[in-house]
């Protein structure tokens, strides 16, 4: 199986998934206790001083939303597991046999891993899954109050429809990061983050991708309900993990190098938020407007999602 080239932090797969363990229809509504009421009315999208040049992230726009509800913290292993446990789902990691991990974490004793072509610190390992997501022997990564990983857009599909939720469209989760804030970059307001004296949220700090100072406190996830929360009381929205949407990964341009690229991502889906392997001087995507597509049978060590469901 080959991976395709990525640009970013997101690796992807290619190739034909194999057939997914599919939840029973008819699941009982479960909204999460920590669930939160976001209002409706206009909600801003995108900006109009983008970062990442052919990412999609400008221009500013306005939208109308409904009101809903949205998971105050990112889907954690602990919840992740019950879903299991009560339906027997299958990830598409565990049907593939192996998953993305990024170098840092593959144990010594695993010996030598293959990368992927331009972004080497990604690599394949054998048996990598959700609950042991760094691979056999990892479960103690797999810590309850940490977002769950290696997970697919499918899987993250599957855990929202057994929920009665579902994933949020890219205007839903932008209108929830900024938190009542309005045109701002970030969910606490403007302050940009850096290496030293302002860590709001779980990124990388040092030289990206051999040192990682840890400033923040973490090498690699923070539990999902660390850090302090943004206005609407929403958790960990830039860093941390990406979050899938429920979206298509679209670029609106005319320019043709950017029409090539998106040609060979279709049937990517778009995710939000950025991860802790993150850092300014290669990806910036730790932003309200920041975006990235990935191959929907796509499993890492810093992806996962949270679950919107209709307001009561």
């Amino acid at each position: 199986m080959s991976e395709a080239k990525k640009p970013c932090c997101t690796p992807a797969r290619e190739g034909r998934a194999p057939a997914v363990s599919h939840v029973q229809a008819g699941c009982t509504r479960r909204v999460a206790g920590h669930a939160v009421h976001i209002p409706g009315g206009r909600a801003l999208v995108g900006t109009n001083t983008p970062q990442i040049a052919n990412d999609g992230e400008s221009p500013l726009r306005k939208t109308k939303l409904e009101p809903f509800q949205i998971g105050a913290t990112t889907v954690t292993n602990a919840e992740f597991a019950a879903f299991v446990a009560d339906t027997g789902y299958v990830t598409e990691a565990e049907l593939f046999g192996w998953s993305f991990v990024f170098w840092a974490q593959v144990p010594d004793s695993y010996g030598a891993t293959e990368g992927v072509v331009e972004v080497e610190w990604w690599r394949r390992v054998e048996g990598a899954y959700w609950a042991a997501p760094n691979g056999p022997g990892t479960e103690d990564a797999c810590l309850p109050d940490h977002p769950v990983v290696q997970i697919s857009w499918a899987d993250a599909r599957a855990y929202c429809d057994w929920v009665g939720g579902r994933l949020p469209s890219e205007a839903e989760w932008e209108h929830a990061a900024r938190g009542g804030l309005g045109d701002v970059p970030y969910p606490w307001g403007d302050a940009e983050p850096d290496d030293d004296t302002h860590t709001p949220c779980n990124i990388w700090q040092g030289q990206f991708p051999e040192v990682n100072t840890c400033r923040d406190g973490y090498a690699t996830t923070a539990p999902a309900q660390s850090f302090a929360p943004n206005g609407y009381g929403l958790y960990n929205m830039v860093g941390n993990v990406w979050e899938w949407t429920a979206e298509p990964y679209r670029i609106r341009s005319l320019k043709r190098h950017v029409k090539d690229r998106l040609r060979a991502m279709k049937g990517y889906k778009l995710s939000k938020g950025g991860s802790f392997l993150c850092h300014r001087s290669y990806c910036t995507r730790y932003r309200i407007a920041a975006r990235s597509g990935t191959s929907p049978d796509s499993s890492t060590t810093h992806h996962g999602f949270r679950v919107v469901w209709k307001a009561e």
